[in-house]
């Protein structure tokens, strides 16, 4: 079993910056690719970036040049380094990750955290 474990949200003011982290663990051989992705209240989810293995990136339109997703396999970590936050950035944000397990002839699955509140105020 992996969980993924996400911090780092919180309360910020307009133009200010946050660091979430989401932490896997568990029977992991490695993160095939990760993700952030966001969803407001009466909102529809979307993604906000992606990360491949290769740390290959992709960013949603409205946070290219503000936010920077990055990883670290050492510590199957994934982050997502939000800058210039703006009211419309508040959402609950949920980490993906495409894990390859340690058991054998095991599926690379499919994991989702419990999410991290952000809230951005004017």
């Amino acid at each position: 079993q992996v969980q993924l474990v996400e911090s780092g949200g919180g309360l910020v003011q307009a133009g200010g910056s946050l660091r979430l982290s989401c932490v896997a663990s568990g029977s992991i051989a490695r993160i095939n690719y990760a993700g952030w992705y966001r969803q407001a209240p009466g909102k529809q989810p979307e993604l906000v970036a992606t990360i491949t293995i290769s740390s290959t990136t992709i960013y949603a339109d409205s946070v290219k040049g503000r936010f920077t997703i990055s990883r670290d396999n050492a510590k199957n970590t994934v982050y997502l380094q939000m800058n210039s936050l703006e009211p419309e950035d508040t959402a609950v944000y949920y980490c993906h990750a495409n894990v390859r397990s340690t058991v054998v002839r095991a599926r690379d699955t499919d994991y989702w955290g419990q999410g991290t509140q952000v809230t951005v105020s004017s």
